[in-house]
C-alpha cells in the first residue's frame, strides 16, 4: 500500500493532488456523518436513504469551508499539531454553519428534531476521521514508525533525549533510504530514564555507556557510532571524556549540528554530508591493547618508512602517542613528508623527530641513515600498492617492493635493531599481478631472515584494504559523488576485505608488540589481521550514496566498467598451503607458509635486480613464477 501511494504521488499535478485530497476529505466527512448518526440514535437500524441528502450537504459545506480557510495548503506528509488545530477550528465552523442553517430551515417548517448531542458527536467523529486520514497518509508515505530505513546498516546510539534527538529520529523514520538505525538514547536527566521518543528507549545515562553497549551487544544491536545532541543537561557533559569512552569501545563519535548553525554564502553545488569512513564497515572497530603496545614502543628509537602514506602517517601518529624516545620518519615524497612532520610536531612538541627525505631503493643511502639514527624498531610501510599502475610499470614495483624491502631489512639487521615489522597485503596471497607477487617476495625475505634467529626479529603483518587510503575506492567514490556521478565499479560481484586505517594500524602495533615481547620463541610466522567478512564493492558504493543523503540508481547512477589488469574478483588472507593458526593476540591469526632458504631468496632478488636494470619484464615474470607458488599473471 505504501509503495502504491509513493508511486501515485509523483504522477499527479498540483491541481490533481489538490482535487485528490479534497475528494478524500469529502468521502471521510460523508461517512463520518452517517456513522455519527448511528451513534447518536444508538441503534444499528438506520434508514440512510433520507439521510443521503444531509450527508452530501454537510460534506459539501465542510469541504467548502476547508477551501476558504486554506486547509489544503498544509503538506500532509509534514502535518503538525498547528495544522490539526486549524483543521479542528474549520470543522467546528462548518458544524456551526450546517447545523445553524438546518435549525433555521427546520424551524421554518415547524419541525424541531435537533438534539444537543448531535453536532458534538458529528464533530468528534468527523475530526477523528480527518485526523486519522492525515496521520495515515504521513505514516504510509514516509515509511511508518520505523527505527531506520530499509537500507539501515549503521547502528546509532544518541546522547541526549531532547528536541534535537527527536528531530533526528523523526528524520530517520521519514527516510526509507536512510543508512542509520537508532538503537537507543542516553540522557543525564533522571526523569527521562526508561522513557521513549518515537518508541526509541532511553537506556541509561551517558556514564552508563560501557554497560549499555555490552547489553546491546548481547541483543545483536551493537552501535557503531555515538551521536551527541545538545540539551540543557548534555551541555554540562565533558565531551573529551565522552569521546575517549567511545574510542575505547571501538565506536565513532559525532556531534549533531544545531539547526541554527548556518554557513555564510551560497553554493551552486550542494554540499554533501561528510561521510564517516567507519560507517561503511558495518561493525564496531576492534578494541586495542594499548598497554602491550606501550611496553614495546616507550623509550625506543623508532624508524618508519613510507611515513607520508596512509598507513605510514597513521603509524607515525599512533607510535608518537606511546612516548618513544625518538621517531625517524622517512619518505620519498616531499609534500607527504612535510604534512606528517607538521602534524607530529604540533601534536607532540616534546618528541624528538628526524625527518628524512630519501628513497628506500638507494641501498647506500639507507645504510648510511640507519647507521646515523640506529633505530631500535623499524616499521616498513613504504610500497607501491596500486595494482593497475604497477602492472603498467612492473620494474618500478619490483624496485620499491622487493629491492627496497631488502635494503631496509638488511640495514635494520646491520645496526642490530631489535625488530623489523613489515606491512603486507592480502594481494600477496595467490597473486595475479606484479604488485601482489612483489609483496609476497617481501614476505618470504622477512620470514627467511626471522628464521635465521639473529638478534633482530622480522615480523610480517598481512591485512586487506584500508578504507580511505590513497588510491582506494572510497576517495574515488567521494570524488565521483561530488561530481554528481556516476560511480564506477569494475564488476558487480567484486568484493574486498576492509578495515579503517586507525583500526589496521592499531592491530599492526598490537600484533607486533605481542609477537616481539611475548612470542620470542616462535619465528617465521606471518600475522594476519582478522578483517571480518569481505564487503561487496557494490554495497560500499550504495552505502556511500545513502550516507550522502542521496538515493542509489536515482540521484547517483552506478556503472560497471570491467575488471582492470591484474585485478581479482575476491582476495584471500591465506593460501592453500598455509595453515590458519589461532593466536593469543586479539583479532590476529597466524600463517606458517613453507619458507624459502635465505640463500635462495637472496639469489632470486639479485636476479630480479639485474632484470630490472635491463628492463626485462619477461625475465621478471619468469623469476616470480619460479619462487612464488600460486602466481597466475592475468594481465
Amino acid at each position: 500500500m505504501r509503495n502504491k501511494i509513493k508511486e501515485l504521488k509523483p504522477k499527479l499535478t498540483p491541481l490533481q493532488s489538490w482535487m485528490f485530497k479534497v475528494t478524500l476529505d469529502f468521502i471521510v466527512i460523508f461517512i463520518s456523518f452517517g456513522f455519527a448518526t448511528v451513534l447518536e440514535r444508538n441503534t444499528r437500524h438506520v434508514d440512510f436513504m433520507p439521510l443521503l441528502g444531509e450527508m452530501f450537504l454537510f460534506s459539501t459545506i465542510t469541504v467548502s469551508i476547508f477551501i476558504i480557510c486554506r486547509i489544503y495548503r498544509a503538506i500532509w506528509g509534514y502535518i503538525s499539531l498547528n495544522d490539526l488545530f486549524r483543521l479542528a477550528f474549520a470543522t467546528i465552523f462548518a458544524l456551526a454553519v450546517y447545523f445553524g442553517l438546518r435549525e433555521i430551515f427546520y424551524e421554518g417548517l415547524g419541525v424541531h428534531h435537533l438534539f444537543f448531542s448531535q453536532p458534538i458527536i458529528t464533530g468528534l467523529v468527523t475530526l477523528a476521521g480527518l485526523t486519522g486520514l492525515r496521520i495515515a497518509y504521513r505514516l504510509f508515505y514516509f515509511g511508518g514508525l520505523n527505527k531506520g530505513g530499509k537500507n539501515a546498516s549503521v547502528k546509532v546510539l544518541l546522547i541526549g533525549a531532547g528536541d534535537d534527538a527527536e528531530l533526528f529520529i523523526r528524520s530517520i523514520m521519514n527516510n526509507a533510504h536512510s543508512p542509520y538505525s537508532i538503537v537507543g538514547l542516553l540522557d543525564p536527566n533522571d526523569t527521562r530514564q526508561k522513557r521513549t521518543i518515537h518508541s526509541i528507549p532511553v537506556l541509561g545515562k551517558p556514564e552508563d555507556l560501557d554497560k549499555v553497549v555490552k547489553t546491546l551487544k548481547k541483543k545483536n544491536a551493537t552501535p557503531q557510532r555515538v551521536i551527541f545532541t545538545t540539551t540543557k543537561e548534555t551541555k554540562k557533559i565533558p565531551v573529551d571524556v565522552l569521546i575517549k569512552g567511545t574510542e575505547d569501545l571501538g565506536l565513532t563519535f559525532a556531534r549533531l549540528p544545531s539547526l541554527t548553525e548556518f554557513k555564510d554564502g551560497l553554493s551552486i553545488v550542494p554540499q554533501l554530508k561528510a561521510i564517516a569512513i567507519e560507517d561503511l564497515i558495518g561493525r564496531p572497530q576492534t578494541n586495542i591493547d594499548k598497554k602491550t603496545i606501550s611496553e614495546l614502543i616507550k623509550n625506543q628509537k623508532i624508524l618508519i618508512t613510507g611515513a607520508g602514506g596512509s598507513i605510514g602517517s597513521e603509524l607515525s601518529k599512533q607510535i608518537a602517542s606511546f612516548s618513544p624516545s625518538e621517531v625517524t620518519i622517512l619518505d620519498n615524497c616531499e609534500y607527504n613528508l612535510y604534512t606528517v612532520d607538521w602534524d607530529l610536531r604540533n601534536k607532540f612538541p616534546d618528541l624528538k623527530i628526524n625527518t628524512v627525505l630519501a628513497d628506500i631503493r638507494h641501498k647506500e643511502k639507507i645504510e648510511s641513515l640507519f647507521k646515523k639514527y640506529k633505530p631500535d624498531i623499524v616499521f616498513h610501510s613504504a610500497a607501491l600498492k596500486h595494482v593497475p599502475l604497477v602492472e603498467l610499470n612492473p620494474t618500478e614495483g619490483i624496485l620499491t617492493n622487493v629491492i627496497g624491502t631488502r635494503n631496509v631489512a638488511e640495514a635494520a639487521l646491520n645496526v642490530k635493531a631489535s625488530a623489523f615489522v613489515q606491512i603486507s597485503t592480502d594481494k600477496a596471497v595467490n597473486p595475479t599481478n606484479i604488485m601482489g607477487a612483489s609483496k609476497r617476495i617481501g614476505e618470504y625475505f622477512a620470514q627467511a631472515l626471522d628464521l635465521e634467529d639473529s638478534g633482530t626479529r622480522f615480523i610480517t603483518v598481512r591485512f586487506g584494504n584500508v578504507l580511505g587510503s590513497s588510491g582506494s575506492v572510497v576517495p574515488l567514490f567521494k570524488k565521483q559523488l561530488e561530481m554528481g556521478g556516476p560511480i564506477t565499479i569494475t564488476h558487480p560481484d567484486i568484493e574486498r576485505y576492509f578495515m579503517t586505517v586507525n583500526e589496521a594500524v592499531g592491530l599492526v602495533l598490537q600484533a607486533s608488540a605481542a609477537a616481539i615481547t611475548q612470542n620470542k620463541g616462535e619465528r617465521g610466522y606471518i600475522f594476519v589481521l582478522d578483517m571480518g567478512d569481505p564487503l561487496k564493492i557494490m554495497d560500499v558504493a550504495r552505502q556511500m550514496i545513502r550516507l550522502a543523503d542521496l538515493i542509489p540508481d536515482q540521484d547517483i547512477k552506478i556503472e560497471i566498467i570491467g575488471l582492470r589488469p591484474g585485478e581479482k574478483l575476491f582476495e584471500e588472507l591465506f593460501d592453500n598451503a598455509e595453515n590458519r593458526l589461532e593466536t593469543h593476540i586479539p583479532s590476529t591469526f597466524a600463517a606458517n607458509p613453507a619458507p624459502l632458504k635465505l640463500s635462495v631468496i637472496k639469489k632470486s632478488i639479485e636476479a630480479l635486480n639485474d632484470a630490472v636494470a635491463m628492463d626485462d619484464v619477461s625475465t621478471i615474470k619468469a623469476i616470480i613464477d619460479k619462487i612464488v607458488p600460486g602466481f597466475k599473471h592475468t594481465a
